[in-house]
């Protein structure tokens, strides 16, 4: 998700995601990459750049969103909106190229303060903020106005489902945004949202839903309510999968819960409630048997132990942090090292194992755009369109401070030793061998 003002995180992906093809390290198939933990494997990327220099190109974009690219072999997918049309397009990676597009959909926005009862969206963002997801045999993409389509990588739509039309109007309050996530033949979505169940007789539903990837069929779907009242019950987080004493969980967070499904039928195996916080933008991520979580609203980090069933206690939390967390930038986890950044610039490594503070450092800026991490580096990119790359490690080293001219409006993506950055109208791919 991302979209910028309101998206969500993921996990260190153990379980299979992805049947058709291994993904190559160079593909970055959905929302956070191959892993879904905002990682890449690939070394040499690029440190310094500008306007000026780094760039290998920069292509103009059919519409604007803030989806981040799904990226397999040579083929770069976005979704953008246009006015109101909602678009799907094709790049070339190796050139910029727009190779094709297509119209979903169409849909409006109301901007402004929320109201509840009416699909209100922030003004960081609009219908085209969930991310596409690939397998190298087909793209899934999801707007905010509930479409649901598959496409094949010459542009044909395989199938279209909406699915405001068929599980009610979404009620989250800043827009839905949650993209959707592949496992197996499987696409499936999740909805979490206001109940509305003080203003009418049938409550909003929130849900997760899974549909065959190639024909649309609905497989199965089941209820998340957790009883959060009002905006508490929202959740902007993407479904995260991990392998764990012989089966795979799909790990949801929010709505002051935090639990897991088998993606397999949707059953629930184990559920960690009476998690405090509110509405939930930042996702977690995973690593050394621990599921890194955030609150929502700022709240406190947690580090919940993996392997139980059941309904858990707050036994199963082995530590908390709670100074200068995020509200919208997930956490990023490389080696031993949490690495967070909050929405107003305070950067912190944190002992993933332990909890320990490493160090805690202001940089420059706001910042929505999840972090990502590579060789040895983390990358925080800021609203205004600076990147601050600082070294993966447990004392604070800044590495550089680059600036583009155009403001970012997603996360960055990765592929074949190039960084992806979705500026308002345009598409940055940056590289050391930039001419």
């Amino acid at each position: 998700m991302t979209r910028m003002g309101l998206r969500s995180c993921s996990l260190v992906f153990i379980g299979c995601m992805l049947t058709v093809t291994t993904v190559d390290a160079g593909d970055w198939p959905q929302w956070r990459g191959p892993q879904g933990n905002s990682v890449s494997t690939e070394t040499g990327l690029p440190v310094k750049w500008d306007e000026q220099t780094g760039i290998v190109w920069k292509a103009a974009l059919p519409g604007d969103g803030a989806s981040t690219p799904a990226i397999w072999g040579n083929s770069l997918f976005l979704t953008g909106m246009d006015g109101d049309k909602l678009l799907f397009f094709k790049l070339d990676k190796r050139t910029g190229k727009v190779e094709w597009t297509r119209e979903v959909g169409s849909g409006s926005m109301r901007r402004g303060s929320p109201k509840r009862q009416e699909h209100t969206f922030h003004n960081l963002h609009n219908l085209a903020s969930p991310s596409p997801v690939t397998d190298g045999e087909l793209v899934i993409v999801h707007f905010g106005n509930g479409e649901l389509a598959a496409y094949d990588f010459a542009g044909k739509q395989l199938w279209l489902r909406n699915l405001q039309k068929e599980h009610g109007a979404y009620s989250i309050w800043w827009g839905h945004a949650n993209s959707p996530v592949l496992w197996k033949d499987l696409v499936i979505s999740v909805c979490m949202q206001d109940s509305l169940a003080d203003l009418q007789k049938e409550p909003a539903l929130s849900y997760l839903v899974a549909h065959d990837k190639r024909t649309g069929e609905q497989k199965w779907k089941v209820q998340r309510m957790t009883g959060s009242k009002g905006e508490d019950g929202d959740s902007y987080t993407t479904p995260l999968f991990h392998e764990v004493n012989g089966r795979t969980e799909m790990i949801i967070v929010g709505a002051n819960q935090v639990d897991a499904y088998d993606p397999a039928t949707g059953k629930q195996l184990w559920v960690l409630p009476n998690v405090r916080g509110s509405r939930t933008i930042t996702g977690p991520t995973l690593g050394h048997g621990l599921l890194f979580a955030l609150e929502g609203k700022k709240g406190d980090l947690l580090a919940i132990r993996l392997g139980g069933n059941g309904t858990l206690d707050q036994k199963a939390v082995a530590w908390r942090q709670a100074q200068s967390m995020p509200d919208t930038p997930c956490p990023v986890l490389w080696k031993d090292l949490l690495f967070l950044i909050s929405d107003d610039g305070i950067a912190q490594a944190i002992d993933a194992k332990t909890g320990e503070l490493k160090w805690k450092e202001r940089l420059t800026g706001t910042f929505k755009a999840s972090p990502v991490a590579a060789d040895g580096k983390v990358y925080f990119l800021n609203l205004a369109g600076q990147c601050t790359v600082v070294a993966a490690s447990d004392k604070f080293e800044k590495l550089a401070e680059n600036k583009l001219e155009e403001n970012p409006s997603s996360s960055p993506a990765i592929s074949d030793g190039c960084l992806y950055l979705r500026g308002k109208k345009s598409l940055y791919c940056i590289s050391t061998k930039a001419k």
